[in-house]
């Protein structure tokens, strides 16, 4: 691997996915004069459209990393579920952030959670799960109800089911084994909200972490942002500190996403980590002086990093395929931008389903209470052309 200087304007930059965190890193790049070469299968994956080049070939390809690695100065992944194997091929000729073990951890829950202890950070209790007997033993030390995932592919609550008694533990087992992969049951949290950090580390060491966005879902797909998260400060700064430690602890050089569950005592376990730009982030393009994705295009080229500031109170509403699918693929995007601080995203993605990702909108106000109001009217509006 060549050693690594620093990148200036006119370097290019290699995304292996080309999915919407790809194609907003991209544009966040070109800002900064930088080029983008995009790894997908699809010819017409968001990033491809806005980025100076496409390699068309499967993430598992190591002809086509090291193809991308060749075109490129250096190189990144947006989302952790690529073939670790075909980054580290790619890791062999140009520098890889984060790297191809921070990937291997993260994208393996039983790595993952224990790397975190290892590293003396809070999670809740979980087990690894090869048998159905596990499972019941599990039960009896951690008690119902318990969350039974797959330690891999695991995404906006796909490969995982609650456990609430007994006799669901042979149907939850076969359930999520049919594929033959690796479990884990982890005791459930009765949390009182969940929280995600995201925080930049630079090649230096240098650490910047954003405010924490408190995070609402929706049928286990994010659905709000709300930023500053309505938690008292001295969780927010115990966020940003544990956030910051995780990235120290696993040598991320790169962003990391700590996702995160408050209790109602205040204590914070944490629930999954994303080496990568994340959903909750997104907030950060309108409400912050810098974004997730110019903080990652800074420490991909070796560019100072600095604390983002809050600019003000900022509500992130994500935009599912339902818009479409109810509106009859034509949202009523001129009501919705009628409200003050609306700023709209859309991805660039022509086939819209159900739970898909299609878009998000921000909302920047005085107070949260008004961000939050305006945003979710913002998007009702775009939904109500046939609701």
């Amino acid at each position: 691997m060549e050693r690594e200087s620093l990148l200036n304007p006119g370097s290019t930059i290699g995304i292996i996915g080309g999915g919407q965190l790809g194609r907003m890193l991209a544009i966040s790049a070109r800002q900064m004069d930088y080029k983008t070469i995009v790894l997908d299968p699809d010819p017409a994956c968001p990033t491809g459209q806005v980025a100076d080049g496409q390699i068309t070939d499967a993430y598992s390809s190591r002809d086509a990393s090291r193809s991308l690695a060749r075109s490129t100065d250096v190189v990144t992944y947006e989302f952790e579920n690529v073939d670790a194997d075909s980054v580290s091929a790619a890791s062999e000729l140009k520098p890889v952030h984060p790297s191809p073990s921070v990937l291997r951890t993260t994208q393996h829950r039983l790595h993952e959670k224990n790397a975190l202890l290892k590293a003396g950070i809070p999670v809740s209790p979980f087990r690894e799960i090869t048998s159905v007997d596990d499972l019941k033993n599990a039960a009896t030390d951690l008690g119902f109800p318990m969350v039974l995932k797959t330690a891999t592919m695991g995404y906006d609550g796909k490969g995982q089911v609650i456990i609430t008694r007994e006799e669901d533990i042979e149907h939850s087992y076969d359930l999520l084994n049919a594929g033959g992969t690796e479990l884990i049951v982890e005791q459930f949290v009765p949390f009182s909200i969940e929280l995600s950090t995201i925080c930049a580390r630079a090649r230096d060491g240098t650490i910047a972490t954003f405010p924490p966005s408190e995070n609402i879902n929706r049928n286990h797909i994010l659905d709000i942002s709300i930023v500053p998260a309505r938690i008292p400060e001295s969780v927010i700064e115990n966020a940003r500190l544990l956030a910051a430690d995780i990235a120290v602890q696993l040598n991320v050089v790169g962003l990391i996403a700590v996702e995160m569950f408050i209790t109602k005592e205040n204590e914070i376990l944490v629930n999954e980590l994303a080496p990568r730009p994340h959903n909750s982030g997104h907030y950060t393009m309108d409400g912050c002086d810098t974004s997730q994705f110019e903080q990652l295009v800074r420490v991909l080229t070796g560019m100072p990093i600095s604390e983002p500031r809050l600019l003000s109170p900022t509500v992130m509403v994500n935009l599912l395929g339902e818009v479409w699918e109810d509106t009859d693929g034509d949202p009523d995007w001129a009501r919705a931008l009628e409200l003050p601080g609306v700023s709209l995203h859309l991805y660039g993605k022509s086939e819209s389903r159900a739970g898909r990702k299609m878009g998000h909108i921000n909302v920047v106000a005085d107070t949260v209470e008004d961000a939050l109001y305006i945003a979710t009217e913002s998007r009702d509006r775009a939904w109500r052309r046939s609701r």
